[in-house]
């Protein structure tokens, strides 16, 4: 569930691939064999959903819409976020998925009917929707992006109890404004970074900063916030 195929995850997959296209009597395509060719020996490999979505034929592969410009990069897909959890409740539920969908189907110039773009955000759903809620959150939204842009990954491993962030936010929040600044944001991923060097990597401090800035409300980063990417429970 960390958003990506690795290690054992990878080489079961490939194998029951190839027997899957064996079976039906069909051969590998050339991309399914570039795909092999680079994964199936390595055990230190990843993939993604959308880069997974290359290889697999489908009849309408609608998953590479997402490699549209608008989520070329982390910082992009926060901003995008931000704009469709409208209500900032910190899940996009199935009428702001819709949206979403439809201005990414517009940005890539298809042009659907209302009935296929229900059926889209069904799909999406069933495929990202990990806790079987009905809405996504945002680490699990997050599976759109390629992996080595998906930094939410990272943030995984260092995930707080409710009481260790909202302590950590007010350590944090120096001037108690209720909220913290693009400083103050520094001085805290820095701790972290230091605290967690396996998970963090402190050289992409600024990369980390950026695109967790992109939640912020005008360089404003409130508690419910944060919490999206620190925060293992509801506050």
């Amino acid at each position: 569930g960390n958003g990506f195929m690795d290690g054992k995850e990878l080489q079961n997959f490939i194998q029951e691939l190839q027997q899957a296209r064996k079976k039906a009597g069909l051969d590998l395509t050339p991309e399914m064999k570039a795909f092999v060719d680079q994964y199936g020996k390595s055990t230190d490999g990843k993939i993604g959903i959308v880069e997974l979505a290359q290889v697999l034929p489908t009849e309408e592969n609608f998953m590479l819409f997402f490699r549209c410009q608008q989520l070329k990069s982390s910082e992009d897909f926060m901003q995008t976020w931000r704009k469709y959890d409208s209500d900032h409740s910190g899940f996009i539920d199935s009428e702001e998925l819709k949206s979403f969908l439809k201005d990414l189907l517009q940005k890539a110039n298809k042009q659907i009917e209302d009935s296929k773009l229900t059926e889209y955000t069904e799909i999406m759903l069933r495929m990202f929707d990990a806790n079987n809620d009905g809405k996504l959150e945002l680490t699990e939204l997050a599976r759109l992006l390629p992996v080595q842009e998906n930094f939410l990954i990272k943030f995984q491993g260092v995930k707080m109890c409710a009481k260790e962030f909202n302590n950590a936010f007010e350590m944090y929040d120096q001037d108690g404004n209720g909220y913290i600044d693009e400083n103050e944001l520094d001085a805290l991923l820095k701790d972290l970074c230091e605290k967690n060097k396996k998970e963090l990597d402190i050289t992409n401090l600024a990369t980390y900063k950026k695109s967790i800035m992109a939640l912020s409300d005008g360089g404003k980063l409130y508690r419910a916030e944060l919490a999206l990417i620190l925060c293992a429970e509801e506050n």
